[in-house]
């Protein structure tokens, strides 16, 4: 007797998980590094906050802006080869039929029955077919600009608002500590969330971003240090 089971696959998730992890590493590490630039500076708490609320006013807009661009490129070009795959199965559907059928005869299909899995699928939807199978377009990997736009921007708040609220919870004195040890922990977190959500090894990309996030913030400590300085 045969059992039935329900894959989770994770693929599903590529879309929308890449952009919320990029979006809120990003808030992260760029307000954090905002802050303790500035902070390092001698600047007031005041002058630290309003610079990290314009970090990521600035940053949420640049993010939902850049990938809804980005994107978009990607579903210029998928409507584009549809377009041209759905011209050339009105004008040459034999050719289509053979191009589809050696695509399974070369992924190990007997010749014959390529043929009818082709003309099978073709039957059903053709350009569905040839849009998974020649060009690699599915339901699933298909561009979707406004989520990713959405997803980044929304990420990149949630991330940038960790540092800020560690603005108002530390004493000025231990501002640029506290900040930092807490932004990286945040990244750690991040970086186990998004591995487990993923699929992928949880201490890789931990130690990943949160490497990362300790060199950017360490540049602008130092920079805001030098400047603090010469002031």
């Amino acid at each position: 007797m045969s059992r039935l089971h329900t894959e989770n696959h994770l693929v599903s998730r590529v879309g929308w998980l890449r952009a919320a992890v990029l979006g809120a590493n990003d808030g992260i590490v760029s307000t954090a590094s905002l802050i303790i630039g500035v902070a390092s500076a001698n600047a007031t708490t005041a002058s630290v906050l309003v610079a990290g609320v314009a970090g990521l006013v600035a940053g949420a807009m640049s993010m939902a802006a850049g990938e809804y661009v980005s994107v978009s490129s990607q579903a210029d070009t998928e409507h584009a080869d549809l377009a041209r795959e759905r011209k050339e199965l009105a004008s040459q559907p034999e050719f289509e039929r053979h191009e589809l059928a050696q695509i399974y005869i070369d992924r190990g299909v007997e010749p014959q029955l390529a043929l009818q899995v082709a003309d099978q699928l073709m039957a059903k939807d053709a350009l569905g077919a040839h849009a998974r199978d020649e060009l690699g377009i599915s339901e699933i990997t298909a561009a979707r600009p406004i989520l990713a736009a959405l997803a980044s921007a929304a990420a990149f708040s949630i991330g940038a608002i960790m540092p800020l609220a560690m603005v108002l919870l530390s004493p000025p004195s231990r501002l640029v500590a506290v900040v930092s040890v807490a932004s990286l922990l945040f990244l750690a977190v991040l970086g186990a969330i998004g591995a487990r959500a993923g699929g992928a090894n949880v201490w890789k990309a931990t130690i990943r971003v949160t490497f990362w996030g300790a060199l950017a913030m360490a540049l602008t400590a130092g920079i805001g240090a030098i400047f603090g300085t010469v002031g």
